[in-house]
């Protein structure tokens, strides 16, 4: 079954929210430095450490 990325994280984000319940600024803080991290020189790092 293939079941394509942004679905998964989709899923995953709103089983998170909903079970673990934190507080909305903390998403939007973690969606900001992810999204801000995601074009900084620290890509290429995290990309192959993720790999």
């Amino acid at each position: 079954m293939d079941v394509p990325l942004w679905f998964a994280l989709i899923v995953v984000g709103w089983l998170g929210v909903k079970l673990v319940r934190p507080p909305w600024w903390l998403i939007a803080v973690l969606l900001l430095g992810g999204f801000l991290l995601a074009d900084s020189v620290l890509a290429p790092v995290i990309d192959s450490a993720v790999k």
